[in-house]
């Protein structure tokens, strides 16, 4: 067994120093020859005392070629001898620690042009990357560099140019930090964002249009990615030049995305992304913060298109969230894995046999429609028209069931259903098929629970609450989404924050760990002011402003601008990375600017426009240079700018408060905030105490500055609010 590894004595199994730690990555390898270390001191100065240069790889427990990478080269001795003879190696689950991985992904896309997981970096015992990539398999092969040879290779240069090999490390540093350190243009601009503001929207507008595919939905070809903002974008875009193509764009996404594979029409939620143009064929993962983001866009597109299947999806994220990644604490699990007994998709996919053998059963339950079939034997057929379900398959042989490529109403009409029989009778057997799916042996999940993606799912949850407020056919489940949400915010305020009230970023098993991260108290700041919005509690008001303060404290540039990922009090890195970019996430500086203009709008308070004008002024550079990188921020930008209608209830949060929010959250509505002064709140929102309350509840309009007399009944605030 390899040198430095550690003995089990209750099992006799040899372990990795990665044994003793949370994260479900890092446990994943916990079992391999290779001598892992955990980043941190120990090997850190393992490195400097033994002079070797350190293999840093960074992943995180749901990504696939992570695994591959595992099994072909990780669990393999040949590889393991030479890392642990040549190498001091650190592994790094970078959903942990994001910081790292913003700044060795730098680093790897500065010198190769391109990034992805598995990160492989090898570094010098200071921490200075000379060498960076992502898969490699373990043999060369095809032109592509095997990880045995390149061990090798680096080993044998490391002892023969070693300061060569320095020297060129300090080099790339150099030109990698100016890209965090330099970023000072705008601080002092004084343009106000009107002025180039409107440019940048229409910019931004005008890119996504281009790479628009109008055939399939989505931009560009292959592969496609969901990202929720960019939909965002154009809702917001859709309201305010109608005459645009914005909701079309959007309206064929939404509608493309739900059809295709990337959609688990049997279990519901969505996959990471889609391997092809049509959305078929998926990147099988999920992951929490893709599935918070596009509950809350489809939420937004209900509201503006009133689609019910709009609706319907939503809802059905959201009981998979409840079902499937919620602790019995509270908190939301990160993600599910595309594989399963180490193939990837097994658990999705299906052969024909097998549907036509579960379904030529017939259906348990009772479904009125399935009378008007010639028999049960049809059932089979019916559904595999429906998903497009062949004995050639479209993956690997086996079946993923999409939509894409079938028409509903046609087939309705060839069995004389009318659409809503056909969906009825399609639910029910997915219902039949889920039951027979959870004998399966299912995909690891990472059970661990990050703040930040919590504070998105809590977005969503509270926005469904809102959506909902007035349909009665889903009242329960309105409720059990609210009371998801004010129990996840409890347990991130239980079990989240350390003894000096600092936010922590993550928590498995007990244990919560590492200073929260920008984006942990951006995006939670974010999910309650939505939470607020839903139910007028003061309490998420209060706490959203008071991590806004800590914010401001610990991670504001005040010299260049924006904000660090990392807080003052966090581990002294290279440098500290400021991510400004939206990609499969947007990044925290972008939902700051949105927060800090909501936050202005909602308190009145000078301090949060002018915060929110230094962080418009500090992306602008950004924004200007290629605002379709940018949607989330552009979203800021679009509020900032936006006619905002702020509507103040007061009385007590009563029945006749859901009345007034019925009507508030009938329509989409992203340029309004809304405020509840039920007699608390104006202790720490001072301009609440001019809006009196009185025992029945009155609703305020103020809108360009500007204050309407109050209204009293939901009739009249529909009256004013279509003005």
């Amino acid at each position: 067994m390899s040198k430095g590894c550690i003995v089990l004595s209750e099992n006799n199994k040899y372990a990795n120093r990665l044994i003793n730690e949370k994260s479900p990555y890092l446990l994943q390898h916990a079992y391999n020859p290779v001598n892992w270390f955990p980043w941190g001191d120990e090997a850190l100065k393992k490195a400097k005392d033994e002079d070797k240069p350190i293999f840093l790889s960074i992943g995180y427990s749901t990504c696939h070629w992570c695994h591959v990478m595992e099994r072909e080269s990780f669990e393999d001795q040949e590889v393991a001898e030479v890392l642990n003879n040549s190498f001091i190696s650190i592994k790094v689950d970078r959903e942990e620690r994001p910081d790292l991985d913003h700044m060795y992904m730098t680093y790897c896309q500065a010198m190769t042009g391109s990034g992805g997981w598995p990160l492989t970096v090898i570094l010098t015992p200071d921490k200075k990357p000379f060498f960076a990539g992502t898969y490699f398999p373990k043999e060369s092969n095809y032109g592509r560099p095997g990880l045995i040879d390149l061990l090798n290779s680096v080993a044998m240069l490391w002892q023969e140019e070693k300061d060569k090999v320095k020297e060129n490390a300090d080099d790339l540093y150099q030109a990698v930090a100016e890209r965090y350190v330099l970023n000072k243009d705008n601080v002092t601009d004084v343009n106000n964002i009107a002025r180039w503001g409107k440019d940048v929207i229409s910019k931004g507008y005008a890119i996504l249009e281009q790479n628009f595919d109008s055939q399939y939905g989505g931009f560009g070809r292959e592969p496609k990615f969901p990202t929720p903002h960019n939909l965002g974008f154009l809702l917001r875009y859709a309201l305010l030049e109608p005459q645009s193509r914005a909701m079309e764009m959007a309206k064929k996404t939404l509608d493309s995305m739900a059809d295709g594979g990337i959609w688990d029409h049997i279990g519901y939620g969505f996959a990471r992304y889609s391997t092809d143009r049509y959305w078929l064929i998926p990147h099988f993962e999920k992951m929490l913060y893709d599935n918070a983001g596009l509950a809350f866009v489809y939420l937004e597109a209900f509201q503006l298109m009133k689609d019910e299947r709009y609706a319907q999806v939503a809802r059905d994220i959201l009981h998979y969230v409840l079902r499937d990644m919620t602790s019995p604490e509270g908190g939301f699990y990160s993600a599910e894995d595309a594989d399963s007994e180490g193939i990837e998709g097994k658990f999705y996919v299906w052969s024909k046999a097998e549907i036509v053998k579960i379904l030529q059963k017939g259906l348990p339950d009772a479904v009125s429609v399935l009378s008007k079939l010639a028999g049960p034997e049809k059932l089979a057929d019916l559904y595999c028209e429906a998903y497009g379900i062949s004995a050639k398959g479209n993956f690997k042989g086996k079946n993923i069931p999409s939509r894409i490529f079938s028409n509903w109403e046609q087939i309705a009409a060839r069995y004389k259903l009318t659409i809503e029989e056909l969906e009825q009778l399609l639910r029910a057997c997915n219902r039949v098929l889920y039951e027979e799916r959870e004998k399966r042996v299912k995909p690891a999940k990472d059970d661990k629970i990050l703040t930040a993606w919590n504070g998105l799912i809590i977005a969503a949850l509270a926005k469904v609450a809102q959506v909902f407020i007035n349909r009665n056919i889903v009242q329960e489940e309105r409720q059990e989404f609210l009371q998801a949400a004010e129990k996840a915010v409890d347990f991130i305020r239980f079990a989240l924050f350390d003894s000096s009230g600092r936010l922590l970023a993550r928590y498995r098993e007990g244990e919560a760990g590492y200073l929260g991260y920008l984006d942990d108290y951006a995006f939670f700041i974010y999910g309650l002011l939505e939470l607020y919005t839903a139910c007028g509690q003061p309490k998420y008001l209060e706490l959203a402003l008071n991590l806004q303060q800590e914010q401001e404290r610990l991670f504001r540039d005040k010299e260049g601008g924006g904000y660090f990922f990392t807080g003052n009090d966090a581990e002294e890195l290279l440098f500290r990375p400021k991510e400004v970019y939206d990609g499969a996430m947007p990044s925290g500086n972008s939902i700051s600017l949105y927060n800090l203009a909501r936050l202005w709008r909602l308190t009145g308070e000078q301090k949060w426009q002018e915060l929110a004008e230094k962080q418009g002024n500090f992306l602008r550079d950004s924004l200007e240079d290629y605002p379709a990188g940018y949607t989330a921020a552009l979203q800021g930008i679009q509020f900032y700018l936006g006619t905002i209608d702020e509507l103040v209830l007061t009385g007590p949060l009563t029945t006749q408060t859901t009345a007034m929010q019925a009507v508030i959250f009938e329509d989409f509505r992203p340029f309004s905030v809304i405020s509840y002064n039920e007699g608390t709140i104006a202790q720490f929102v001072p301009k609440l105490a001019s809006y009196p309350v009185k025992e029945n509840v009155a609703v305020y309009l103020c809108r360009d500055f500007a204050c309407q007399e109050p209204v009293d009944s939901p009739q009249k605030l529909k009256d004013i609010l279509n003005q």
